[in-house]
């Protein structure tokens, strides 16, 4: 029983077809990337989008054949108003990192609400602003699951599930309904909101694909590298390191104690729902892993390609001395500071290229530690290894220098990007290709293993930390 994934990420999207070997028979990619029509602004054309959802779904299909069902899987929290009848957006789709309701939170925590500009609750709201300020258009709302989901079935699917529903700011705490304070502040009619399903469920034909097979999963990508990489019991955990980071860990049924945010800087995630049941794990983020290295082929000139950055570092044993804190961006968990920026110590003159780019790469994995420490706290659960997917997975000096720096064994995923593997995964149990979480579970296997063999100084590392923080107070002095 095969299985088609259409995956959507920030840049590009693919469509794959899953095998029950869980393996990967097809796949078929296309760039896709957003607009910065000014700083702080990050758009996307979602009628492209759609278009180019329906080509890559069907040159999969041309061929692997036909597929018994069809699983989703998406960034999270970009949003999209649509007209309902003609189905035709009504304004640009808005990224997730887009930040021009930075002042609306800010407004709404003097009322009590507490939402981020990267939630899709006052992204929702400025579209709605924008195309219908009376709320009297028969509009409809959606995150990017959602929208490949109406596409897919011809407009006769307005849904979303829990993984997605749960990072909009619009859910209530627990997950299971709409925030009836939050929607009366921003001025959103329930009507416009799609409706709400497990992650492993039927929501019906895709239609416009050949054979009309069936949507029988829903779920956001880190969420959906979770469960592709068999994390599926409690006190197992994945990082995708990719432009930036995620670490998740599967907590259990019960959700976890905090409200937005842990002490260590974590958010409470539904993990999956299957069977009217949520599973809940706790996600630490960092905000810049894989563009720091970007950073040093683009900016610095540094190396020809990401791939080389392994080569470069190899030619010294240590960084000897050179500490880097991947902090472009600023730092997310455990200490979240938007005005922390990066900060590259410890330069002598015999630092050259290869103690650079090593120190690159181990400040990422220094950052990886925090992600698992602050999890393992915020989750109060132990996390005894680590499963590992995304570009940097490749890497065999940055993956050595994770294994040291977290004192874990590093499990390195059998694919590069588990995000579609783990939503064919969801959507293979309701068609029986899966029996249930425990033979997904028995279904992964690690590519390799890298076990600890030494360590990185993570009192330098702090104190390197401290000193990146603070650099813009005005961003530092923002909490969302």
């Amino acid at each position: 029983m095969s299985v088609l994934v259409v995956d959507v990420g920030t840049s590009g999207l693919r469509a794959a077809v899953v095998r029950p070997d869980a393996t990967i028979a097809v796949e078929h990619y296309r760039e896709l990337l957003p607009d910065s029509p000014a700083p702080g602004m990050v758009e996307f054309d979602a009628a492209a989008m759609a278009r180019a959802v329906l080509d890559v779904a069907h040159r999969a299909l041309d061929d692997a054949g036909p597929v018994d069902a069809v699983g989703i899987t998406n960034q999270r929290a970009s949003t999209i108003l649509w007209d309902r009848a003609t189905g035709e957006p009504v304004g640009p789709g808005i990224g997730w990192q887009d930040l021009r309701t930075v002042f609306t939170c800010l407004e709404l925590r003097g009322q009590g609400i507490l939402l981020a500009p990267n939630e899709s609750a006052t992204k929702l709201a400025a579209l709605l602003d924008a195309a219908d300020p009376g709320r009297t258009r028969d509009l409809a709302f959606g995150t990017v699951d959602t929208w490949v989901a109406w596409t897919l079935s011809g407009g006769a699917v307005h849904a979303t599930d829990h993984t997605n529903a749960g990072v909009t700011g619009l859910r209530t705490p627990d997950g299971t309904g709409w925030n009836d304070k939050v929607l009366a502040a921003l001025n959103i009619p329930v009507s416009y909101l799609p409706t709400v399903q497990d992650s492993a469920s039927a929501y019906g034909a895709a239609l416009a694909l050949p054979g009309a097979p069936p949507i029988t999963a829903l779920v956001g990508d880190q969420q959906g590298s979770l469960v592709g990489q068999g994390c599926l019991h409690p006190g197992l955990a994945k990082a995708t390191f990719g432009t930036g980071a995620m670490l998740d860990v599967c907590v259990g049924p019960e959700r976890p104690t905090f409200d937005r945010r842990g002490g260590q800087g974590c958010f409470p995630v539904v993990a999956w729902s299957r069977d009217g049941r949520l599973t809940w794990g706790t996600e630490a983020v960092m905000l810049a892993a894989g563009t720091c290295v970007s950073w040093l082929r683009d900016d610095l000139g540094l190396i020809d390609t990401p791939a080389q950055s392994h080569d470069v570092a190899a030619r010294c044993e240590t960084s000897e001395g050179v500490v880097f804190v991947p902090a472009l961006l600023g730092l997310g968990a455990p200490a979240w500071d938007y005005g922390a920026r990066g900060a590259l110590l410890g330069l002598s003159r015999g630092s050259g290229r290869p103690q650079v780019v090593r120190a690159v790469l181990e400040g990422i994995a220094l950052r990886g530690a925090e992600l698992a420490d602050a999890a393992e706290a915020d989750g109060q659960i132990e996390i005894r290894s680590l499963r590992v997917d995304g570009g940097m997975s490749q890497n065999p000096t940055f993956v050595r220098a994770l294994a040291d720096a977290t004192q874990r064994p590093i499990e390195l995923s059998p694919v590069r990007d588990a995000t579609t593997l783990g939503a064919g995964f969801l959507a293979g149990l309701s068609t029986g290709a899966w029996k249930d979480e425990d033979d997904i579970a028995a279904a992964w296997k690690p590519r390799a293993v890298v076990e600890p063999a030494g360590s990185l100084d993570r009192d330098q590392w702090k104190e390197a930390v401290r000193r990146a923080g603070g650099w813009l107070p005005d961003l530092s002095a923002l909490e969302f």
